[in-house]
């Protein structure tokens, strides 16, 4: 996993500022399916660059990587309401996702419900699968759509943030971009905590 991400963070810096924010937009959308891309090796490299280099404007890689979520959550949640939940269970473990991790994210969205939604964009593994139970669940999109929008919305920006102060700090990278992964890791198991503490505890319940 670490090989692969390393080999993404080289092509993803490789191609940025060709790509610019409908990139951005596009890798975020595919973050918020079934496509197991880090947020954290998108928005974070973006936002430096916005910084250092001037290529993109803070607000818009926020924008182009909160509309990005919004899309592929959509896809996510409407793909789950118009198979049902029988052929999602079927197909899940084809694509990467076992039926434990579906009923999981069936216990959280049942828990919280709309509130959970929300929360659900700052944790790790359920944030790609909220969609799922949503759609099922038939949720009221009006509500799921508000409450995607809202946390994809802080979760780019605190994102954002981190790769603007490493920015303005640029001796935290001691000249490589490549070390600002490295910075990740601390949010990381701080996100891992917070997931065994209201995902993994509720879906055992």
């Amino acid at each position: 996993m670490a090989g692969w991400l390393h080999q993404f963070s080289d092509w993803y810096l490789s191609t940025l500022s060709q790509g610019g924010y409908w990139l951005i937009a596009g890798l975020m959308a595919l973050e918020s399916t079934i496509v197991p891309i880090p947020s954290e090796v998108i928005i974070p490299p973006a936002a430096y660059l916005a910084h250092r280099q001037g290529e993109f404007s803070l607000f818009g890689v926020v924008l182009a990587g909160t509309i990005g979520s919004w899309v592929g959550a959509s896809v996510m949640y409407w793909g789950s309401r118009w198979l049902g939940r029988p052929v999602v269970m079927r197909l899940g473990p084809y694509v990467g996702i076992a039926a434990k991790k579906i009923e999981m994210a069936e216990a959280w969205s049942a828990h919280y419900g709309w509130a959970g939604v929300f929360f659900s964009r700052l944790l790790p593994v359920i944030r790609h699968l909220i969609g799922i139970p949503a759609g099922i669940l038939r949720m009221d999109f009006r509500w799921y759509a508000a409450a995607t929008l809202a946390g994809s919305l802080l979760w780019t920006t605190v994102l954002a943030w981190l790769g603007r102060t490493v920015g303005e700090h640029p001796e935290l990278l001691k000249g490589s971009l490549h070390r600002f992964f490295l910075l990740v890791v601390v949010i990381g198991l701080a996100l891992g905590a917070l997931y065994y503490v209201f995902v993994a505890r509720v879906a055992k319940r």
